[in-house]
């Protein structure tokens, strides 16, 4: 409340930090996001000017914030689109957002950069966006430390995963932990793993923390779950 009384009238908390307020993400990154009408800059906040109409903006907990389906607008072109569908899926059981909420905000506001994100999360865009960043980045990680190179976005048991080497049946999910777990994500997650193993696929769960902060190790371990699958192969 302190950051949006600071940035002057008509101030709103929004993007990551607005997800925060609204129990999606499960921690306050810093700088706090606050949408602007006016120009105020105060140091330690990142600021954002964009048009909000009345439609977008409400409280939570008492704090202005814009509303999830705004927020999700906002945020959806820096989410994966797991985590986006995750993040839809628990607002709308806690009955924070409802889909046609998010296909009214759509509509209202067509030129959005996160539009096409959003339409492909809600099922009316018919054709994925480009990759996300971190999908992008695991390709990169393993050019760099000489692993096989993965096919993204696979699909396996009938469900899209985030990368596959196919030769060693094993599969590695790209996971995060901004995002509030529920229970319905904590359940189907390993249904799906259930499903999978059942096949004969190995299951590999990697943070974007592990893979920034201890590259080497990380890689190593993975060479070496890929070459115990292709001895058992074998």
């Amino acid at each position: 409340m302190a950051a949006v009384l600071a940035c002057g009238p008509g101030a709103v908390l929004s993007h990551g930090s607005a997800l925060s307020l609204w129990d999606i993400w499960t921690r306050w990154d810093r700088p706090l996001d606050i949408t602007v009408q006016t120009d105020r800059r105060p140091r330690g906040i990142r600021v954002h000017r964009s048009p909000l109409g009345p439609e977008d903006t409400t409280r939570q907990y008492g704090i202005p914030v814009t509303t999830l389906a705004r927020t999700l607008l906002d945020e959806a072109r820096r989410m994966r689109p797991k985590s986006l569908t995750r993040a839809i899926n628990d607002g709308r059981q806690a009955r924070h957002v409802s889909l046609d909420a998010l296909v009214e905000v759509i509509q209202r506001y067509p030129n959005h950069r996160s539009r096409p994100a959003l339409e492909y999360s809600i099922g009316v865009a018919p054709e994925r966006p480009l990759r996300s960043g971190f999908e992008g980045d695991f390709s990169a990680f393993c050019e760099r430390y000489g692993l096989p190179t993965p096919q993204m976005d696979a699909v396996v048991c009938g469900y899209e995963v985030d990368a596959l080497f196919r030769e060693e049946k094993v599969i590695v999910e790209l996971d995060g932990w901004n995002f509030h777990w529920s229970r319905f994500s904590f359940e189907s997650d390993r249904d799906r793993d259930a499903d999978t193993a059942a096949a004969g696929f190995l299951t590999v769960r990697i943070t974007w923390e592990r893979i920034e902060q201890q590259p080497q190790r990380e890689a190593r371990r993975l060479q070496a779950i890929l070459a115990r699958r292709r001895g058992v192969a074998a």
